[in-house]
């Protein structure tokens, strides 16, 4: 089947046409602020100084979209195109200007950010689950609204399960999404941070750090089986094997099955074969 990406979609939200309401105008940029909404945090410096000079050689191509707030404009679409013409210098940008309520504002620019793919991972998850919090939207209401698979929402909100550290991570890019995906499946957060630290300073690729959790819960996993083991020991073998290893001075394991069994003790050179054969037998040799 296949989706209808985005629902509605921008169009329908901002409807094309050269009405009053649709025309582009040149609008002073110091009468234009941000959306406190925005999804959007962090902007790439290097891509922001690289389309800075990209407006100053061709201009803003493509206009940006605002809506009328007490007297001066917010960017609802078009942020990063707004921050490079300050940084290039420009007093005036192309901008069409929308009168809209603050509900349909916060879904073009959730929208708008999430088509073009602009969010690192957690703001995507955060634009997702604000999707569904604020418009009341399931899972699979999102995955329809914005054309992608359902187990990707679901696999993109887990990200904001993990600890503060790693989110931060992540947001910067020093981590990625695939790095965080194995990080959920180890439950100690000292754990993952200590992961997570090596994973960034030895550059491990997302297959490594698989390895790495896959050795560690394997290692966790023989030592459980080890300590039930223990745990389902009689006692009184136990304090057999006790007595024993205090007695000769060295290692003793007691055998027992169906009423039968045997001593095991260990010695690690001939000397300690003699002394062993002199205390059971109370003989000298």
């Amino acid at each position: 089947m296949t989706r209808k990406a985005l629902g509605r979609g921008l169009k329908a939200l901002i409807p094309e046409g050269d009405s009053a309401q649709g025309s582009v105008r040149s609008i002073p940029l110091e009468q234009v602020d941000r959306n406190t909404e925005q999804p959007r945090r962090y902007f790439d410096e290097e891509q922001l100084n690289e389309l800075k000079e990209s407006i100053e050689t061709h201009g803003v191509l493509e206009p940006i979209i605002v809506r009328p707030v007490e007297g001066r404009y917010e960017v609802v679409v078009g942020e990063r195109r707004w921050r490079a013409a300050q940084l290039a210098g420009l007093t005036t940008i192309p901008a069409l200007v929308r009168p809209l309520a603050d509900r349909d504002a916060m879904e073009i620019a959730l929208v708008e950010n999430l088509q073009r793919e602009d969010l690192n991972p957690v703001e995507e998850a955060e634009a997702y689950k604000r999707l569904m919090t604020e418009f009341g939207m399931t899972q699979e209401e999102v995955a329809d609204r914005v054309g992608k698979k359902r187990s990707t929402i679901a696999n993109r909100l887990r990200l904001l399960d993990l600890d503060d550290e790693l989110v931060v991570e992540i947001e910067t890019g020093r981590l990625s999404a695939g790095h965080a995906k194995v990080l959920l499946g180890v439950t100690s957060k000292a754990r993952r941070l200590q992961l997570a630290k090596r994973s960034i300073e030895e550059g491990w690729s997302v297959r490594t750090l698989e390895e790495a959790v896959q050795i560690i819960q394997e290692g966790e996993q023989q030592e459980r089986k080890r300590r039930t083991k223990r745990l389902s020991r009689d006692p009184l073998l136990e304090d057999v094997e006790e007595r024993l290893k205090h007695s000769l001075g060295t290692k003793v394991r007691v055998v027992h099955k169906g009423g039968r069994g045997k001593i095991e003790i260990e010695y690690y050179n001939e000397e300690d074969r003699e002394r062993l054969f002199e205390l059971l037998t109370g003989a000298d040799r």
